[in-house]
């Protein structure tokens, strides 16, 4: 019988056993909610700390902070990417295509935080997230398609003047943030500009 295969090691190295595979995934878990609570200048070490594991161990994984952060920044739109596919089978196109839409707008705030500590440490963010971030605009892409055929979302859009609305939308988010009925009447409006006209 063929054994399984093993992930490959950072940088392309040699597979990870299955315990260094859970040590990774526990190290990544920790640093997106260590991150997503303080901000993207905590310590490796806070990270280390709620991974339950050594700094050591940390840095076997992820040589610096920055691929750190790389690591999780790209865990998240790969997430973002794979909840999106989920919604297609959703039996409300538009509905599915609005939640969406609105869970997009609701990680602004963390994307823009990791996107400017990445850029500030000299990653090229664009070519970091270029595979993970085509797989999400192809996804929105196909959400978008279902809910107009739907009649749900107007057909005078397309994808370009979404990913636009969804700029602007996750900015004004972030500056009426600490205003939650703002915020909501401020996306809505948004929304409602999405919306197919009612016949």
């Amino acid at each position: 019988m063929t054994p399984p295969k093993r992930a490959p090691g950072p940088g392309g190295g040699r597979p990870l056993r299955a315990d260094a595979l859970r040590n990774r995934a526990r190290i990544l878990e920790a640093a997106e909610a260590v991150f997503a609570a303080h901000g993207t200048s905590v310590s490796t070490e806070e990270v280390a700390r709620q991974a339950g594991v050594g700094i050591g161990t940390v840095f076997r994984h992820f040589p610096t902070k920055e691929a750190l952060l790389e690591a999780v920044f790209v865990a998240r739109l790969d997430r973002l990417a794979a909840e999106a596919d989920a919604l297609m089978g959703a039996e409300d196109p538009g509905e599915a295509f609005f939640a969406f839409f609105t869970q997009v707008v609701g990680h602004a705030a963390t994307k823009n935080a990791f996107t400017a500590a990445l850029a500030e440490a000299g990653v090229d963010v664009r070519a970091t997230t270029a595979e993970t971030g085509g797989e999400l605009k192809r996804a929105l892409g196909a959400l978008l398609r279902r809910a107009q055929d739907a009649g749900a979302v107007r057909h005078d859009i397309g994808l370009p003047e979404v990913l636009a609305l969804l700029v602007g939308a996750s900015g004004a988010a972030e500056r009426v943030a600490g205003d939650a009925a703002v915020r909501e009447r401020t996306l809505g409006v948004v929304l409602d500009g999405l919306r197919a006209p009612r016949e």
